[in-house]
């Protein structure tokens, strides 16, 4: 069941009040990307928490709802609580939806895998999801551990574009870069 337009706005404009009232920090801080920032986006304390979860994932529910998709996931960590909410939600909505999480290398033991859940059929079609986006670069390493079995992911839907490159980054690996909200709406200006 989707709820339209003001639907989706109501839940956008809840989310950017939580994004900037607890997940924005200022300060120095060094990015997994090795940039320095003097802004730091801390999507677990948003996605961690049970409106958060709740919110991101009616949001990216509400945004695919005309696409044709297999499954959803993405690269631990910044996808793991997002994906298990969206999981959740989409069975509750009575629209069930297969999520995955993408390791950063395959496990050393019991099943081996990097890729995590139930298992994608070569050919499935899939969306990768994060919290944040710089660079694009755990989004791109995603979709190449994907492509070793067989699954191409051309798009991605991160929470937070910080306008960095990822866009571009992702576009030559051929995959295009939705977010939810860029940097800028969360107040910050790029300098």
């Amino acid at each position: 069941m989707y709820m339209g337009k003001e639907y989706l706005s109501k839940l956008k404009a809840d989310l950017l009040e939580l994004l900037k009232a607890k997940a924005l920090k200022r300060g120095r801080f060094v990015l997994s990307s090795g940039k320095v920032s003097s802004y730091y986006l801390d999507g677990r304390i948003t996605t961690l928490t049970p409106k958060g979860a709740y919110l991101i994932a009616d949001i990216i529910l509400e945004t695919l709802k005309d696409r044709k998709i297999d499954a959803i996931g993405g690269p631990t960590i910044g996808a793991d609580p997002i994906v298990g909410a969206i999981a959740c939600l989409s069975h509750i909505k009575s629209l069930p939806l297969q999520t995955f999480i993408v390791r950063k290398s395959v496990k050393g033991h019991g099943m081996q895998k990097q890729i995590e859940g139930p298992p994608l059929r070569k050919g499935s079609r899939v969306i990768l999801v994060d919290d944040v986006a710089t660079t694009g670069g755990a989004l791109i390493e995603a979709k190449e551990a994907l492509e070793k079995i067989g699954i191409k992911a051309k798009e991605a839907i991160v929470v937070v574009d910080r306008l960095q490159g990822a866009a571009s980054n992702l576009k030559k690996a051929g995959m295009r870069l939705e977010s939810i909200f860029k940097i800028r709406d969360l107040g910050v200006r790029q300098v």
